[in-house]
């Protein structure tokens, strides 16, 4: 350690100047000491990848290191910057929305990560003006947000979060699907609210395309479509709770969003579908089925009677 002292101190002495330019460093989960030295060095900030893994090695701040973006001098050299990675200091934080959340949980997450609070954000997601802007053909924001991470600092606004969010799910939208939609037909709002409940109800990619597949045949045969995720969705968006499982009063919950009281789809998205759950609905499979049962490991068994169907629930609630 003796001998490392005057490099200590030259490198905590010999850093960058006042004034030197600002360079945004970020740092990916999981990023490994090395990948941290060259993201460093890419950027400016130290000169010596080496030398910066033997400092935060003999320093013990290896496993310090912080996720995020940071703004570090260029020329600051290996002390100053491990002083910024592990000292909490990130310039933005990461906003990480899951397939699948509702825009009750996105405001949660909102208020959580980037203290935003969470009515403020649900007001600015109905705001008109703004659905108007990205052209959503609803009354919130609800399915039309890609579910994805982003960066933002804390104390954002909201409206800055949503259009981020907003623009990158319509700029996301392939312009075939468009064309595709209309052959099953279905608008833009359809094939979103659709897309939603596959995701709801979803476990296993494979299962997407025949889910979705379950729920064009029974729409086309006038069958309600029976999907859980809306009730659950219902239930969510009155009281706040987002239930683990539904009981036999809960198929009888009063709700426009209800599919097992309603036929067709309901108003509008239960949550924020993913690309593959959009895919699915475009293209479903060319099945019968207009049944499906979840089984123990999270995949379904489909069937094409009501015969089968209770066959086949008869065989995953079967004790083993």
């Amino acid at each position: 350690m003796r001998r490392l002292l005057p490099w200590l101190l030259c490198a905590a002495a010999c850093g960058a100047g006042a004034g030197s330019p600002q360079e945004v460093v970020v740092i990916p989960p999981g990023a490994t000491l090395r990948a941290v030295a060259d993201s460093l060095a890419a950027h400016g900030v130290i000169s010596s990848r080496g030398w910066f893994r033997l400092v935060a090695r003999v320093s013990r701040k290896e496993r310090k290191l912080q996720t995020g973006a940071f703004s570090i001098a260029r020329g600051a050299g290996g002390i100053a910057a491990l002083r910024v990675l592990t000292g909490g200091h990130q310039l933005l934080t990461r906003f990480t929305v899951p397939e699948g959340f509702t825009l009750l949980e996105i405001a949660g997450t909102a208020e959580r990560d980037l203290a935003i609070p969470r009515d403020s954000f649900l007001a600015a997601a109905r705001d008109t003006a703004l659905l108007h802007r990205f052209e959503v053909p609803a009354a919130s924001f609800e399915g039309f947000l890609r579910p994805d991470t982003y960066l933002f600092s804390r104390g954002v606004t909201p409206e800055t979060v949503l259009r981020e969010m907003a623009g990158t799910f319509r700029a996301e939208w392939d312009p075939a699907w468009e064309a595709a939609a209309r052959e099953l037909g279905l608008d833009r709002l359809g094939v979103v609210t659709l897309a939603s409940i596959v995701e709801g109800e979803a476990r296993a990619d494979d299962d997407r395309p025949l889910i979705a597949a379950v729920f064009h045949n029974r729409l086309r045969r006038g069958m309600p479509l029976q999907a859980d995720a809306t009730v659950l969705y219902a239930i969510h968006e009155a009281t706040g709770e987002r239930k683990a499982r539904l009981y036999e009063k809960d198929y009888l919950y009063p709700s426009p969003y209800n599919t097992y009281l309603h036929p067709g789809l309901p108003p509008g998205p239960v949550g924020a579908p993913g690309r593959r759950s959009i895919d699915a609905v475009l293209h479903p499979a060319a099945v019968p089925f207009l049944y499906y049962v979840a089984g123990p490991d999270g995949r379904h068994i489909f069937s094409r009677t009501y015969a089968e169907h209770l066959r086949a629930v008869r065989r995953v609630r079967a004790p083993r």
